[in-house]
């Protein structure tokens, strides 16, 4: 009969340890998703507290079956389950929490450790017991066993991540241990006795409360078990996409490499994880970037928005590599680290400095047929007029005159051109519009005949004073009058006039040519922008640029199929008296530039 007992004694503890050591795993399986279903957060705390509540509970009473302890089913029990369920909780609460991780460790397995104890000294509350001693020394030999275990089973399953069996483990056999301590260091004689009546009701109530509390662990542990598959899948796919990314992820912790993904590696052109994990981000990050990379480190402490941010490293081969990287804070396994993504850039890169030397190179392209455009227009006059002087026609002197005009004119121009490429200044004087004008028609009159065309002009009687440089001035009409001749291919008649409007003067060309599309005017003057099969758009850009600089404006209006009308409007400035003349004719800036609302003009 006592080896019966004796093996029946054991089949408790054994079914006691499995219940406890069942509902320690199912507990951390619950609250170990805590970080992936945020919004269930309280559910999964307070059913993780119910199911190690309900297991240390039920092992407790297993245990009392095979000791000599009187079973008391009272008030007490209800104080132990809740005892318990609200230190687990509590414990819980603290292990997730931001204190310090020493903080949260130890003050977490204090709870639970008081939870424990508390299934043994509350019983010593009940009204059915007349007298109790307790062995301090061994009592506080418990208490530091089951706090101690406590700690190394939150330590494991805190810090070393997918190790929740043995956290479970070591948690179970924990509890069962100090409940076998808490057996042998408290003496309690009863106030009643047991009879077998009272012993049959009581072990049948026992019976069906343990057997729901067992039930109900199998249910969480169900659910958990469900809850676990699917995190692990979810797990998976997260790691899938993260493995198979074209960029680099990796996480930074105290400023070393913790871990980097597939692509990374290669990136960094390491053959292995060891080049680079647990490294210092700074042995791979050029040195011109060390400030700016400790700066974003703060900033996302601070869980400021972060925004792509270009750094340049060196592989692990010790080659350059351009890169963007945006960085933000998270929590891995309870501590603060950062997730970066990092995007190679380095073909980006190379073809930027291929579309910048490529603009470069247009630019410099269009410049020089800007310049050979520009020039070739006086230098055509003077091929012209040495073609007249050789063959000993008209007056060679008036020619000579003009000639030397023209020199300086492509003088001028070339002086011009460099003014789009920086600030240049002029001497301003006081000019007769109509002087100015007539030259012009002089210039390009031989040219227009050839074409069969003829230039009418009608000037004001009054002088039409203007202040500005002569040589662009001409060169404005020159370049519309040009434009107006060679879009004339049928011959025709262009109307020069040059007016006086309150305080403006105007200067106006009309053409009788195939005129401008209304979806085309706005973009006339614009640089490049050009309707003529061989032209540049460079002429009319230089034009509007130089009008603009004498505080001018250009109006055109075009009718497809009638012809297109240049205003050319300049302010009136009459000469006032000598020593103001003298003034205001010294050394003058002009390089102010021309709006857009002008140009569309």
């Amino acid at each position: 009969m006592s080896e019966l007992m004796i093996g029946e004694k054991w089949m408790l503890l054994a079914l006691a340890l499995a219940i406890n050591l069942f509902a320690s795993i199912t507990m951390y399986s619950m609250i170990g998703h805590l970080q992936m279903l945020r919004i269930m957060r309280q559910y999964w705390l307070l059913s993780g507290a119910l199911v190690y509540g309900l297991g240390l509970w039920v092992s407790h009473f297993i245990i009392l079956l095979t000791s000599n302890s009187m079973i008391m089913l009272d008030w007490t029990i209800i104080v132990k389950l809740f005892g318990i369920m609200a230190s687990a909780y509590g414990s819980f609460r603290l292990l997730g929490s931001r204190a310090p991780h020493a903080v949260r460790l130890l003050g977490s397995s204090l709870l639970m450790a008081l939870g424990t104890g508390s299934l043994i000294y509350s019983t010593l509350l009940s009204t059915q017991i007349e007298e109790y001693s307790i062995d301090i020394s061994l009592a506080c030999i418990g208490f530091l066993f089951s706090y101690f275990g406590t700690a190394c089973s939150f330590y494991i399953f805190e810090r070393k991540n997918g190790y929740i069996l043995l956290a479970g483990l070591l948690l179970g056999f924990t509890g069962i241990i100090m409940q076998l301590i808490g057996l042998e260091m408290v003496t309690v004689i009863y106030s009643v006795v047991l009879t077998a009546d009272r012993l049959n009701d009581y072990m049948k109530l026992l019976s069906i409360v343990l057997g729901l509390a067992t039930l109900v662990i199998f249910v969480f542990s169900l659910v958990a078990r469900y809850v676990d598959r699917r995190y692990t899948a979810m797990n998976e796919r997260y790691k899938l996409l993260v493995e198979t990314s074209i960029d680099m992820i990796a996480i930074i912790h105290d400023e070393k490499w913790e871990y980097i993904n597939r692509s990374g590696l290669h990136m960094f052109e390491a053959d292995d994880e060891s080049d680079m994990l647990g490294k210092p981000v700074y042995q791979f990050l050029q040195p011109k970037y060390h400030t700016l990379m400790k700066r974003m480190l703060q900033v996302t402490k601070q869980r400021a928005r972060q925004s792509p941010i270009e750094l340049d490293w060196y592989t692990v081969q010790g080659k350059p590599l351009h890169t963007e990287v945006i960085e933000t804070s998270t929590k891995l396994s309870g501590k603060s680290v950062f997730q970066v993504i990092i995007r190679d850039i380095s073909e980006r890169k190379k073809n930027e400095e291929l579309l910048i030397n490529s603009e470069k190179l247009y630019v410099a392209g269009q410049l020089a047929a800007g310049i050979a455009h520009e020039i070739r227009n006086p230098l055509t006059s003077l091929k012209g007029f040495l073609q007249l002087i050789a063959s000993g026609r008209g007056n060679s002197k008036n020619y000579y005159d003009i000639m030397k005009s023209e020199l300086n004119r492509i003088e001028s121009i070339v002086s011009e051109l460099l003014m789009l490429s920086k600030p240049q200044i002029y001497e301003m004087a006081y000019k007769d519009i109509r002087t100015i004008m007539r030259d012009t028609i002089t210039l390009l009159e031989t040219q227009a005949i050839l074409h069969s065309i003829e230039i009418e002009s009608h000037f004001s009687e009054e002088t039409l004073w203007v202040r500005g440089v002569e040589n662009q001035l001409k060169q404005v009409f020159i370049n519309v009058l040009k434009n107006a001749i060679e879009v004339m291919q049928d011959g025709g008649t262009i109307t020069v006039t040059c007016m006086r409007d309150q305080s403006r003067i105007i200067a106006r060309i009309a053409d009788r040519g195939p005129g401008i599309p209304e979806e085309q005017l706005s973009k006339i003057g614009q640089p490049f922008y050009t309707t003529k099969e061989k032209g540049t758009g460079l002429g009319l850009m230089v034009t509007y640029k130089i009008v603009d600089n004498h505080q001018g404006s250009i109006e055109v209006n075009s009718r497809v199929g009638e012809g297109t009308t240049f205003d050319i409007i300049l302010p009136y400035q009459e000469p006032i008296e000598v020593t103001d003349v003298q003034a205001w004719s010294k050394v003058t800036p002009i390089q102010r530039l021309r709006h857009d609302d002008e140009n569309a003009s």
